[in-house]
Formats: structure tokens, sequence, C-alpha cells
């Protein structure tokens, strides 16, 4: 056994963990599933990747011909710039690492892996150590393969600590037998109906709603295991999707007694295929409140989702002329008016929340506040008291004391449309979007963006698109009615975009964040 030789791929070892932290940001991102971070690593991962081959290769050859002198400096030096690239990728992502205790086992998978192999060279003679130390460095270089291994290592471990969790959270919903569970999904729409729900709703009743967006089965188990009390007597549970069974996943957990079934749409459609898998899948809890003996509110305004549904089976929400609706519609600089139509009440209302979809979205949770028995005064105030749902068009003093509309977290087709038409609603002021465009379209993904751009040139005076290629489409359909190119900016990432606004934003000025994409997606 060689000490430098043993130093060196200890090193090297620290070294290949640093290296894990954007590996471990990516799979955290995609839910943990290699089917969607592998895509990641084939297309933005490809050439630091090369360069990890690269760098395994050349520490083999120092291995080979025994200049372990050389080794212990090179993984000195790859340490270096592993701990700088880790620090960075903390600092300047815009969705950062989160130390979950899935993390951490991951973390420490992957250091017992290399600590076992450092191990076996120390007790096992020559040549065959030797082999164990080509290992240690495959394993400490080349990160995608360990963040992989190291995953498939915890995979046993995390559906065990996953099985305990739910079955925790289904002894306390059983033994709160006076529970009412709402269930709230959509293809967009869902949270912020479901933070509006939470509020009317708790004008009466004492309410626990999954926070931001924990709408998957953990976090639902989450927030049961962290925030249902004895007095809690509605619990509010947003749910998503990304694939046919996901939302039947969650409602055999919560066993909910109504629902509301916000919109169906052109989401997520590389992992569902087609809209009419979309539309099974939410209609999944539908299915659940029926079998409950419950109420389904429906959005009868989402056009793939009424033309798909059995409008005999639930109770319709919206704009049109349905068991609940909103009209005399008027826009202010201070929010929306209108008036919702519901078990034979009408309530005139005022909110700050702007767009089509707040009012709708408002109606479909005043409908069913009015079957729990909320009375129309406080729904009247809780509507009144509504502040947007954090980065849903958001209204904000901004830059220069421009205005900002922040709608990052808006992720859907028809809602960034509506978004760049609240825009140009702000009269006699300077508009302006900052958008990297939509994904997860599968292949209406084009087509989408390009419709996306096409409004921003109609409705906006500057265009700034984050993304050399993923803003084709949005250049595209902004350069087809001949929007002034010395307007339109294309950058690489949020931060150049912010630099250019900086540069023309004043009291005047008004812009619009659409959609702010992981780092995955920026390229």
């Amino acid at each position: 056994m060689n000490i430098i030789l043993l130093i060196s791929v200890i090193i090297a070892s620290v070294s290949g963990l640093f290296s894990l932290v954007r590996q471990y940001q990516m799979l955290q991102q995609n839910s943990y599933f290699p089917s969607r971070y592998l895509p990641w690593v084939r297309e933005s991962y490809a050439v630091p990747l090369s360069l990890e081959l690269i760098g395994f290769a050349f520490a083999a050859l120092l291995v080979s011909v025994k200049l372990y002198t050389i080794l212990l400096v090179y993984t000195c030096l790859v340490l270096t710039i592993r701990i700088a690239l880790a620090v960075k990728t903390q600092k300047k992502s815009i969705k950062k690492l989160v130390f979950t205790g899935r993390i951490k086992r991951l973390f420490g998978a992957a250091a017992i892996l290399l600590a076992v192999f450092i191990l076996l060279y120390v007790i096992i003679k020559k040549p065959l150590g030797e082999i164990f130390v080509l290992l240690t460095l495959i394993f400490s270089f080349i990160s995608p393969l360990t963040a992989l291994l190291s995953r498939l290592i915890t995979a046993p471990v995390e559906k065990l600590i996953s099985r305990w969790y739910i079955n925790d959270a289904k002894r306390i919903l059983r033994e709160h037998s006076g529970l009412t569970v709402i269930g709230v999904t959509g293809s967009y729409g869902k949270t912020t109906t479901k933070f509006i729900l939470s509020r009317i709703l708790s004008e009466k009743y004492n309410v626990v709603a999954t926070p931001q967006s924990f709408n998957t089965p953990m976090g639902v188990v989450r927030t049961i295991r962290e925030k249902i009390e004895p007095q809690t007597q509605i619990f509010i549970c947003e749910m998503g999707a990304k694939n046919v069974g996901d939302i039947k996943e969650i409602c055999d957990i919560v066993h909910p007694k109504y629902g509301i079934i916000t919109s169906v749409g052109e989401q997520h459609l590389e992992t569902f295929k087609t809209v009419d898998n979309v539309f099974k899948t939410k209609f999944e809890l539908a299915d659940e409140v029926l079998k409950n003996g419950g109420e389904v509110f429906v959005n009868g305004d989402s056009a793939e989702l009424i033309k798909r549904a059995d409008k005999s089976l639930y109770t319709l929400y919206g704009t049109g002329d349905f068991d609940a609706k909103a009209k005399d519609i008027s826009y202010g600089p201070n929010g929306s008016e209108f008036t919702v139509v519901s078990d034979k009440s009408e309530i005139p209302l005022s909110s700050r929340l702007l767009g089509l979809h707040s009012i709708i979205n408002i109606t479909g949770a005043a409908a069913l506040a009015l079957r729990l028995g909320v009375t129309p005064e406080n729904i009247r105030f809780a509507v009144s008291s509504l502040k947007p749902t954090e980065h849903r068009l958001e209204l904000k003093t901004y830059i220069n004391g421009s205005t900002l509309i922040d709608d990052a977290y808006n992720a859907n087709p028809e809602g960034c449309l509506e978004a760049v038409r609240v825009l140009s609603s702000f009269d006699n002021m300077k508009k302006v979007i900052v958008t990297p465009g939509l994904i997860e379209l599968g292949a209406k993904e084009y087509d989408c963006n390009f419709a996306l751009g096409l409004e921003a040139a109609k409705k906006c005076d500057i265009i700034i698109l984050v993304g050399l290629n993923r803003s084709k489409p949005l250049r595209d359909g902004a350069e087809s009615v001949a929007f002034n190119p010395d307007n339109l900016y294309v950058v690489k990432s949020f931060k150049e975009a912010m630099e250019i606004y900086s540069k023309i934003a004043d009291k005047n000025t008004v812009v619009l964040l659409e959609n702010d994409l992981p780092d995955n997606y920026l390229n």
C-alpha cells in the first residue's frame, strides 16, 4: 500500500462528494426519477460529463505509471475546483439543493460506497487491491454514475420510510373522524384555488391546507403528520400529477369528501402523452369523491375539461350559465369587481387578485364555501382580504420604482396568455415581459411558446427572452408580426435579463416575469 496513493484517492473521494451537489440538485428537481434525471444528463451535462471521463482517464493513467505525487497534486486541484463549483451551484441556482433527509441519505450512501472501496484497497494485497483504487476513481470522477448508484442503494430504504410515513398519516386521519377532506386538482389554478378556499373557509372553520406546492403523496403525508391537530375541521389537499394514477395514489391516503377540478390542459404531456390521459388522471379525484358520496365542483370554462366531463355528475362553476357563475366583471387600479351567483345567493365581491382566471377560481371556492355553510357576508370579507399567491400575478414595487407582475410560478399555456392580457390592461405604461417560455408540453411545446411570443408581441413594448436555444419558438412568434427587433432581447440567464431591464425601468414601466424555470431547463 502506497501512502501517497491512499491520500490521493481519499482526496478524490471527497471531491466526488462535492460534485454530487449538482447531481442531487437535478435528481431532486426531477422527483428522484432516473427517467427524468437522465435526459438532463444527456442534454445539459454532456460536456461536463465528457470532462469527467477525461479526468478519470488521466487519473487512471497516473496510477498505472505510478506517478503518485502528480496524482496527489491533480486530485487536490480537482477538489478545489469542485468545492468552488458546489458553492457556486448553491449560490447562483434558482432552485437550490434542499438538504432533506433523503438527500442526506444519498450523500451518506455515496460516502460509504467510496469508503468501502478505499478500505478494500488498504486490506487487500496487490495487484487485486489496486482494482479498488480504480473503482474509487471511477465513482469519484464520474458524478452521474455515483448519483444513480447511490439512488439505487437507498431505494429500498426510501420505500420503507415512505410506507411508514404513509401509514402514519392514514392513522392520523382515521383517528380524526370529524375531519372533512377537500381535494383540489387541475392542470393549472389548483394552488391559487386552494389558498382562496382556505381563506374563505377559515371564516367559519379551523382549516389546514397543504402549503405552497406540496401536492405529491409525500408532501401531503408530511402536511398531515405535521399540521393536522385535534381541533382541525377541514383539510384542503392539493393534488398534483405527472402520470396516470398519481391522483388516485393521494386519494387512497386522504379519501376526500369534496373536490374541485380547476382545469384540464396541455401540461406535462411529456409524461401524460395526451390530454385524454390528463383528464383521466384529474378525474381520479372525482371518482373518489363520488364513491364517498360527496360533491365535485368543476370549472365549466375549461374547454378541454368540459367537453369530456359528464356534466350531470358535477356542480359547474365559471362565467357561463353554470350552477355558480361570475357576472358583471370589471377591472380597475385596485383589482377586480364582480358578482358571484350561487345557491340562490348573489354576492358582490371585490378582490386585489388580477385576471379572469382568478375570478373563476374565487367563484368555485365561493360555491363550495356556500355549500359548507359559510355566509355571503363572510365570503365577501374573505375575498376582499385575499392577497395574491406568491409568484402568481403578484403586484410588487420593483427596480427604479417600476411595477412588477410576478407570475414566476405560472407554467400553463392559457394562464401565461392571460397574464400577458393582464399586463396589457396597464394603460399609459411601458410594458415589458421577461420569460423563458413553457416546458413539458410534448409535441405542443413549440406551438404554445409560439402563441406566447405572438401574444407578447401584440401587447408588449419590450420582450426579453431567457435561453438562447429555448427561446426560438417565442422569437418566431414575436417576429411573425414584425415586432421591432430593437425591442427584442435574447439572453442566457435571468441575471442578464435583469441587467437589461434595470436600464429601461422607471416609474412608468410595468414588467411581467412569466415562468421562472429551474436551471436544468435553461439553455
